[in-house]
């Protein structure tokens, strides 16, 4: 645990971490150019899994994914990189895809990755993104012929096929 004083978005963070077993972050860019996304912090702690995101969908809508798999993951769910995962978006499945180390960066992971640092003194060093498909053609931003809204509004933090 680090010696520094924690201000009060820091001490949140552990209080939501403690009674809630994560905080969900939610970022968004002013000017429309980038997509939101929502991140976990607190899932090594709390489930023994590495920290998600999740891109391109409602503020609430991404909230909601990342409880339920934390829920998941309290009933034992093991993320690894390529799982499809059922009950986070209604009739649809989500898939977690391994983040690149190179983009477990502030960036994307900001208070995750201070977290890290502060309740082991290590650097954040595993993440999950959760990806889902086009509501019509149910198809994930990999897949031929998917839509370029859903491939844009999931930016690949994995490693994309060849």
């Amino acid at each position: 645990m680090s010696g520094q004083p924690l201000n009060e978005f820091e001490e949140r963070i552990l209080q939501n971490i403690a009674d809630h077993g994560c905080q969900v972050n939610h970022v968004f860019d002013p000017d429309g150019a980038s997509p939101r996304f929502s991140y976990s912090v607190g899932l090594p702690k709390t489930v023994g899994q590495p920290e998600v995101i999740v891109f391109g969908l409602k503020n609430d809508v991404m909230h909601s994914m990342i409880n339920a798999l934390l829920d998941q993951c309290r009933s034992g769910l093991e993320l690894q990189d390529g799982l499809i995962i059922d009950d986070l978006l209604d009739d649809y499945e989500c898939v977690a895809k391994k983040v690149l180390p190179e983009n477990i960066v502030s960036d994307w992971f900001a208070s995750a990755i201070w977290y890290e640092r502060y309740r082991t003194g290590q650097n954040m060093s595993a993440a999950f993104q959760i990806v889902w498909p086009g509501v019509q053609q149910r198809l994930f931003p990999w897949e031929a012929t998917c839509d370029e809204t859903v491939i844009d509004a999931q930016p690949a933090l994995y490693e994309r096929a060849r």
